[in-house]
């Protein structure tokens, strides 16, 4: 992470201050909010909890699971201090956050990105897309029916995604790999300019004598019952 301004400093320790965490709590949260994009945070701090994550738009998890003051202090903390990252952030003059567009640019802004250890992730609910990155590599993931809220990652070396979504735990290696053709979720294809309605020719529907004869059919088939073929005749004969 950059080095912010004094500025930011005293917004951060005041912003601390007032949720009654200690600075390097704030700190932090910071760090994690700079790693995810101003929009989501991997975090741990024995302050809040130890391992959690917070997105915007509501996701927040936190080691003390059942600690609803816990989760509304880190929820409030994260929102205040994602506003930092607005405009120029909290960074010093002429820098940026790290870049966070590491994703093709045809899938368009997530709704949200984080980042752990060597690996990032972003998702695109629009086009059912989940873009991963590790080793330098991007790799995007059908996500289906799933709507992905987080990610959690293992610890250790072998780099185990968990994803949280409305239908439960799933594991990225369940989701689908696209292949580069798939990367952004194509349009659906216009669909198929339907066939004129089939207009009879005039001799299909306008002597009376061949459909009796239809009709009779579908009455030997079973189609129609003898009162239903009795009424019709009885119609087309009125038209000779």
């Amino acid at each position: 992470m950059q080095d912010i301004t004094p500025e930011a400093q005293e917004r951060v320790q005041e912003i601390a201050a007032r949720h009654g965490v200690s600075p390097d709590a704030a700190m932090t949260l910071l760090r994690a909010l700079s790693a995810g994009g101003g929009t989501m945070a991997q975090f741990s701090h024995p302050e809040l909890g130890g391992m959690g994550q917070w997105s915007r738009g509501g996701m927040i998890m936190v080691g003390d699971m059942f600690n609803t003051a816990l989760k509304a202090r880190v929820d409030a903390l994260c929102t205040e201090l994602s506003a930092l990252f607005g405009g120029n952030g909290p960074w010093q003059a002429g820098s940026t956050p790290a870049a966070s567009s590491w994703w093709p640019a045809e899938l368009g802004s997530p709704a949200w990105s984080g980042a752990q250890n060597d690996m990032r992730y972003a998702y695109f609910p629009a086009s059912n897309r989940l873009a991963v990155s590790a080793g330098g590599q991007v790799a995007l993931y059908d996500t289906a029916e799933h709507r992905i809220g987080g990610v959690s990652q293992q610890q250790g070396g072998s780099q185990v995604l968990t994803l949280s979504s409305d239908r439960g735990p799933v594991r990225l290696e369940d989701l689908r790999r696209l292949q580069a053709s798939e990367g952004a979720a194509s349009a659906p294809p216009a669909p198929a300019p339907s066939a004129p309605p089939h207009s009879p020719a005039p001799s299909e529907t306008s002597d009376p004598l061949t459909l009796i004869e239809r009709l009779a059919d579908l009455r030997g088939k079973g189609v129609l019952s003898d009162e239903e073929f009795t009424a019709k005749k009885a119609e087309l004969l009125r038209r000779l």
